[in-house]
């Protein structure tokens, strides 16, 4: 397997493969923890904390899959009485906006970060540096900066061969 099969793979389906252990993990701690408090009458600290801040990665990742996959949901009602030229130009237009926003958010997040590391914070229950968790939102945002920048290139192509420009698919036709 080479370096570019590999790079290749983790482009197609890295987000698949971060979502999916982490949204087990919560699956299985959250059922672990309801059959101990109602079988046992016993509950721990930590497992809420862990389903908790699990939740939090698989947004943020998930916001990047959303990305990748154009399956936001976006005011789309002018899309379809326009060419596919001035399509392509609104949806990178969209996307550039929607980097600047990011890049603010990656930026303001990444704050909060280097505080808690600068402070020592620590979870309540697992009595681990807070940072770890409150790392969920620029890392999700430079996620979503990456596939931004891949959704415009995508764009631009299209735009240059004349292509229509990739809408994703649609929850409702």
């Amino acid at each position: 397997m080479t370096i570019r099969t590999i790079l290749h793979n983790i482009d197609e389906n890295g987000e698949r493969w971060l979502l999916l252990p982490i949204y087990a993990l919560i699956v299985i701690t959250i059922f672990m923890e309801v059959f101990r408090r109602f079988a046992l009458s016993y509950s721990s600290i930590w497992a809420e904390e862990v389903a908790r801040y699990a939740f939090i990665y698989v947004s943020w990742i998930g916001a990047s899959a959303g990305i990748k996959a154009r399956a936001h949901i976006r005011i789309d009602v002018i899309l379809p009485f326009v060419g596919n030229r001035t399509r392509a130009v609104i949806m990178i237009l969209g996307d550039l906006i929607t980097i600047v926003l990011a890049v603010l958010a990656f930026w303001w997040s990444l704050e909060s970060v280097l505080v808690s590391i600068k402070f020592g914070s620590v979870t309540h229950g697992l009595q681990i540096s807070l940072a770890w968790f409150l790392a969920a939102v620029p890392i999700g945002f430079a996620m979503m900066l990456v596939r931004l920048i891949q959704s415009i290139i995508r764009d631009v192509s299209d735009l240059k061969a004349g292509r229509p420009v990739f809408e994703g698919k649609k929850l409702f036709d």
